[in-house]
Formats: C-alpha cells, sequence, structure tokens
C-alpha cells in the first residue's frame, strides 16, 4: 500500500515553539520546518526537552500561546499527525488485529470494513500469521512491528516517532529501521532518538538540540537515500561529527 502523500508530501512549519516546565522554559522561540516526504531526526541530552518539542507538534501539550505548529498547506496539522510512542501501547486484552484496529473502534467507524486493510498491514510488518494472537505471546520486535502496523492504519501524512526501537536488541533494531524507512517512504517523519548512527541511517536531516532553553543546530545532511548501509566511511565520519556535536550539548547541560 503506497503512502497517501507521496505524491505532494505535507511539510510542517513550526513558528515561535515554547514550553515551560516546573516555570523554567525548556524552550522558547524554536522556528524550524520539517520537509515534506522526508525524515527529521532529533537527537540531544536526556531532560533536554525532545519528548516535549514532538507532543507539543502532535498537539498533546499546551504550548505558548504564540507558538503555532502548521501544514506546508498553511492550515494546523490537527488530525494530520500519527504519533509512535517509545513503548508500544498494545492492549494486551486485545488480539493483534484489534490493537490495529484500535483508533478505527475509538472514533466509532467500521471496523469490520476496516480489517482488510489491518490485515494486509500485519502482512507487510510480516506478522500475517499472528492476527489473532494476544500481545503476550509476541516478543518485544513483533510488538513494535505491530506498533509500527497501528501508526500506519491511522494513514496520517505526518508521522511522529519517539525512540520507538531503543528497547530492541541490535539485530532487532537494524531490521525495524529498515522496514519503517520502507513503509513510510514518502511521509514526513520526526523521529527523536539517542542513537546517532540510527539518525543517520535514517535521517534526511539531524539535528541536535541543546541548552536552556533549548535550540537546534544546523541538521546534518546524508548523502544517499535511507536507510543507509551503517558501514560506509562517509556515514561513519558524519557519526563521529554528530558525537562531538551531542558531547558538546551535554557540556551544556552539565
Amino acid at each position: 500500500m503506497p503512502p497517501p502523500s507521496s505524491d505532494h508530501p505535507l511539510s510542517v512549519s513550526v513558528h515561535a515553539a515554547g514550553l515551560t516546565y516546573a516555570g523554567v522554559p525548556l524552550f522558547a522561540g524554536l522556528d524550524f520546518t520539517l520537509p515534506g516526504g522526508q525524515w527529521t531526526c532529533l537527537l540531544g541530552p536526556s531532560g533536554v526537552g525532545k519528548t516535549s518539542l514532538l507532543k507539543l507538534i502532535a498537539g498533546l501539550l499546551e504550548p505558548w500561546a504564540e507558538s503555532r505548529v502548521m501544514g506546508g498547506d498553511g492550515r494546523p496539522l490537527t488530525a494530520r499527525a500519527g504519533y509512535m510512542a517509545q513503548q508500544d501501547l498494545l492492549m494486551p486484552w486485545l488480539t493483534v488485529l484489534d490493537n490495529v484496529l484500535i483508533g478505527v473502534r475509538l472514533r466509532g467507524e467500521d471496523a469490520r470494513a476496516a480489517a482488510p486493510r489491518a490485515r494486509e498491514l500485519l502482512a507487510q510488518v510480516g506478522l500475517a500469521d499472528r492476527a489473532g494472537d494476544r500481545p503476550a505471546s509476541l516478543s518485544g520486535g513483533q510488538r513494535q512491528r505491530v506498533a509500527l502496523a497501528r501508526t500506519l492504519m491511522e494513514d496520517r501524512p505526518v508521522v511522529l516517532m519517539d525512540e520507538p526501537f531503543s528497547a530492541l536488541d541490535a539485530i532487532t533494531r537494524h531490521r525495524l529501521q529498515a522496514l519503517a524507512a520502507r513503509l513510510l517512504r514518502g511521509r514526513t517523519v520526526l523521529l527523536v532518538t539517542h542513537d546517532p548512527l540510527e539518525a543517520l541511517r535514517l535521517g534526511h536531516r539531524v539535528h541536535v538540540m541543546a541548552g536552556r532553553p533549548a535550540t537546534l543546530d544546523q541538521p546534518l545532511e546524508p548523502a544517499g537515500a535511507p536507510p543507509r548501509d551503517v558501514r560506509a566511511p562517509d556515514l561513519l565520519a558524519l557519526q563521529a561529527e554528530l558525537i562531538q556535536r551531542l558531547a558538546g550539548a551535554e557540556e551544556m547541560a552539565a
């Protein structure tokens, strides 16, 4: 199933983004753009505000009054962004298929009519034969694949991902990165991660968030299309530069 917006991907404009936590501004006056149809990756020290910024863009947190998050068409992003959390957040009492369909049911839509598409997505993530199983019977990697299928079921042109692969072993993580890059091709993705190589493998643009209030640096822009070969010398050179940037960000946070 091709992305619905691959011909005209939706960019996202974030203007004057500001958020305060416990009376302290996490970030203030942030301006940046998520290019349409591309992956933007965001790294930075723990507590700098990456997840909060992601949730602000998703509409899950109340920003400062002057903050604006708009699609490239000039309309609010509301209901046009999918959100994939670090935890899979599967409902243990539901089957795999019903977990993928949960958004459909919550909106009061016809789950029976939507079931063929949900099954197709499960087939794409390699879980066609597990549709009737409960989450407890799945491995961590399989649960994350269900979460990815559930995110795709929402059919949003923008996908916001918060460290969705961080709890997985290295091989499973590598495979799911490649799977996500394939299934989300043509969509506008913002990925928060602590893994420099993951960011460089998947991102068209890679930012480091640092400081208090936090700012974004000028992005690194790896060559080639994701998912990139992690053995490529130019990617490893960029990883060294990115680690230097992150070390500087940690010093700012100390």
